[in-house]
C-alpha cells in the first residue's frame, strides 16, 4: 500500500453508503436491545470525516488514522465514539515509523483491536463489536504473515466479519444496555457488531476494486 492514505476517501464514502443503506435495519436491532441511537451517532462521525477527505488523502497513514481517531472521539456519542477513537489511535501509534506493507497494517489493526479490548474491558463472546473485530484481525494477521495473496485475505476478512456478527445472535450480552436484558437479548444481532461488519466489508470492497 502507498505511504499516503490516498484510498481513505473512497473507504469513507463506501462506509457512508453502507451505513445509510442499512441504517433502518440496524436501528431496529438497536431499538430491540440498545438505545436506538447507534446509527445516528455513527453517521454524525462519518459526516464529520467527509469534509476531511482531501486532507486525509494527502497524509501519511499514521497521521490520517490519528486525525480520524480524534475526529470520531469528538463527534460520535456513546460508547462507539470512545471505542472507535481508541481503534484508530491505536492503529496510528502502531504505524508511526513503519513501512506501508500489508503486514504492518495487519499488525496495526491488531494493536487497535487490543486497545479496544482494554478500553471496553471486553473480549470475544460478549455480544459486542469485538465479535467481528477480533476474528477479522486474526485473518488479516495470519494472511499477511503467510504472504497469502492480499485479495484472498481481504475476502476471508469480509467472510470472517459476516460470520462474526452472526455469532452474536444467540449470545448473552455482558456489556452496555443489552446486558440488563438477560435472556431477552438472545435472538438479536448486536448492532455494534453489525455496523463493524458493514464497515469492514465496505473497506474490503474498495481495496478489492480494480
Amino acid at each position: 500500500m502507498e505511504n499516503q492514505a490516498k484510498a481513505l476517501p473512497a473507504m469513507i464514502r463506501a462506509i457512508d453508503g453502507a451505513i445509510r443503506a442499512n441504517g433502518d435495519n440496524v436501528t431496529q436491532l438497536d431499538q430491540a436491545i440498545g438505545d436506538g441511537d447507534h446509527v445516528f451517532n455513527l453517521q454524525r462521525g462519518i459526516e464529520a470525516l467527509l469534509p476531511l477527505c482531501d486532507e486525509l488523502a494527502g497524509s501519511a497513514w499514521h497521521a490520517a488514522f490519528k486525525t480520524i481517531g480524534m475526529t470520531v472521539m469528538s463527534t460520535i456519542g456513546g460508547a462507539s465514539g470512545s471505542l472507535y477513537a481508541t481503534l484508530f489511535l491505536g492503529m496510528a501509534k502502531s504505524l508511526q515509523g513503519q513501512d506501508s506493507s500489508f503486514l504492518s497494517f495487519a499488525e496495526a489493526f491488531r494493536s487497535g483491536v487490543e486497545a479496544v479490548k482494554a478500553r471496553g474491558k471486553a473480549d470475544v463472546g460478549e455480544k459486542t463489536m469485538l465479535d467481528v473485530l477480533v476474528p477479522v484481525s486474526r485473518v488479516l494477521l495470519d494472511g499477511a504473515a503467510s504472504s497469502a495473496p492480499i485479495d484472498e485475505v481481504l475476502r476471508e476478512a469480509c467472510a470472517a466479519a459476516d460470520a462474526g456478527v452472526e455469532t452474536t445472535r444467540d449470545m448473552l450480552a455482558t456489556k452496555g444496555r443489552a446486558s440488563f436484558l438477560g435472556e431477552r437479548a438472545r435472538g438479536h444481532l448486536d448492532p455494534g457488531a453489525k455496523t463493524a461488519q458493514l464497515m469492514i466489508c465496505a473497506v474490503c470492497g474498495v481495496l478489492l476494486s480494480p
